[in-house]
């Protein structure tokens, strides 16, 4: 019976030794611990054991690669760009390409010519636009990047500079006349975009200015 009681001591003791369990050592609480700083580091807290600090996000959640912008320059913008003017060019020429396709044609009657005729005019018209307006953004995209390289920042006046070289060289072959008719166009629609962008900001500086 005592060798029993014995070997039951010594698993015990030894199941005990095992799980980080000591008999003859000192036993710390869990409250006695959690007040133990660390080296460099504040106390611990007794309910998630790790450094309170860590849990604060005072920046952003992102990483960037090292000199990296926040937001996606003109380069990147280029490709979204003119993936969409050429989708909403080819949308408003088949658009439009339909609707003359079936003033040309309301003469005749339903049949495979007319179909024919108004597919027809749908693919020209589609094509014609998403060519236009694909090549326009092309062409304010190049000058948009070459343009923010050039002068190393960012901001309106690329924007503004970048439509009206886009304005003048799609109309150069009109001569003169045809340079400054474009370059006034772009440099207008481009102006306008510009201020959209900034109309909350200039409205608050009037407001304080009124203030």
């Amino acid at each position: 019976m005592e060798g029993n009681g014995g070997n039951s001591n010594r698993s015990s003791g030894g199941l005990t030794g095992f799980f980080g369990g000591s008999s003859g050592g000192p036993s710390y609480s869990n409250a006695d611990l959690a007040g133990v700083p660390l080296t460099g580091m504040s106390p611990l807290s007794p309910y998630l054991n790790v450094d309170p600090r860590y849990l604060l996000q005072d920046t952003d959640e992102f990483i960037l690669p090292t000199g990296a912008n926040k937001t996606r320059g003109r380069f990147e913008l280029a490709f979204f760009t003119i993936g969409g003017c050429c989708i909403t060019g080819a949308a408003f020429g088949a658009m439009n390409g339909l609707r003359l396709g079936l003033k040309e044609t309301q003469k005749m009657f339903w049949s495979k010519p007319r179909n024919v005729q108004i597919l027809n005019m749908v693919t020209r018209q589609g094509a014609l636009w998403a060519n236009t307006l694909g090549s326009l953004a092309l062409l304010y995209s190049a000058f948009g990047v070459v343009i923010e390289k050039t002068r190393g920042a960012e901001d309106d006046i690329n924007t503004v500079a970048a439509g009206t070289l886009t304005g003048m060289l799609y109309k150069c072959s009109g001569g003169l006349r045809g340079v400054a008719r474009g370059g006034l166009t772009g440099l207008t629609l481009t102006s306008l975009y510009a201020l959209y962008n900034n109309w909350e900001r200039l409205k608050g500086s009037v407001t304080q200015e009124s203030l």
